[in-house]
C-alpha cells in the first residue's frame, strides 16, 4: 500500500467565482483561470463534497527513469542549484 500523502500543498486559496452552477452536462466553467498548455488534472472529492483539481504533467517514457533513480535525480537537482548560483564551467564541445 502506498504511503498516504496530502494533495493539498498550499492552504491559501483565492476565491475566483461565487454561485457557479454546472451546465446541463454537469460541467463547471473555470473562466478566469489560466491553465498552462499540457496540464491535465487529477480530480479529488471529499465527503463534504469539496473538489480539488490537482494539476499534472506527463513525462515521456524515455525520461521516466530519472524520476525512479533517486541518485541521478539528486545529481540533476544539485546541478540546477549550482547553475542558478553561477557555479558553471564553459566547455568546448570539440574537446569532449
Amino acid at each position: 500500500m502506498a504511503a498516504k500523502t496530502s494533495i493539498v500543498r498550499d492552504t491559501e486559496f483565492k476565491k475566483y467565482a461565487e454561485n457557479v452552477k454546472p451546465d446541463t452536462k454537469n460541467r463547471v466553467n473555470l473562466r478566469g483561470i489560466r491553465v498552462p498548455e499540457g496540464v491535465i488534472f487529477h480530480i479529488y472529492r471529499n465527503r463534504s463534497g469539496q473538489i480539488v483539481l490537482d494539476p499534472q504533467v506527463t513525462v515521456p517514457a524515455a525520461e521516466a527513469w530519472l524520476f525512479n533513480n533517486t541518485e541521478a535525480l539528486g545529481s540533476v537537482r544539485r546541478g540546477l542549484i549550482q547553475a542558478k548560483q553561477g557555479k558553471v564551467t564553459r566547455v568546448k564541445l570539440e574537446e569532449l
